[in-house]
């Protein structure tokens, strides 16, 4: 049997896509909801995989200081990180690829939640990450066969 739990998390951020060709080029931003698919192998005394307070805090907690209200910004895109340096005070995180939907859920699955998750006994399988109210990009991990 598998326990699975989710939560939901909301924030801003800004980002263009490089060499999209299109108007998502330009700089815009979104009011984006994420949400974080948690399993455990084990429940607490209480029967949860994890609090969800705990969660919230762990997950919520790197996206305020990393995210929210910031502009997500492919590391290679040199004319986009210039024009960001100049204003002051900014926030700028630089991802390893385009910060398409489909690419920010991957980071978030894949880089943030190891970490944000550590020491937990849970560990996240799959982001869905909305970038509007009808358009969504969700990344799943591979699980082994026969679980």
């Amino acid at each position: 049997m598998s326990l699975t739990i989710m939560r939901r998390i909301k924030f801003c951020a800004g980002h263009r896509l490089f060499g999209h060709g299109g108007k998502c080029e330009h700089f815009h931003g979104h009011n984006y909801v994420a949400d974080f698919f948690v399993t455990g192998d084990q429940v607490d005394s209480v029967g949860r995989v994890l609090d969800f307070a705990d969660l919230k805090a762990r997950v919520k907690g790197w996206i305020d200081q990393h995210w929210d209200h910031s502009f997500l910004v492919f590391d290679q895109d040199r004319n986009a990180r210039a024009a960001l340096e100049m204003v002051q005070p900014k926030r700028l995180f630089l991802l390893p690829y385009n910060p398409t939907a489909e690419n920010m859920a991957r980071y978030l699955l894949e880089e943030m939640c190891p970490k944000v998750l550590e020491g937990s006994g849970a560990r996240a399988v799959r982001v869905r990450l909305w970038e509007t109210d009808e358009s969504y990009a969700e990344c799943s991990l591979d699980e082994p066969s026969g679980t």
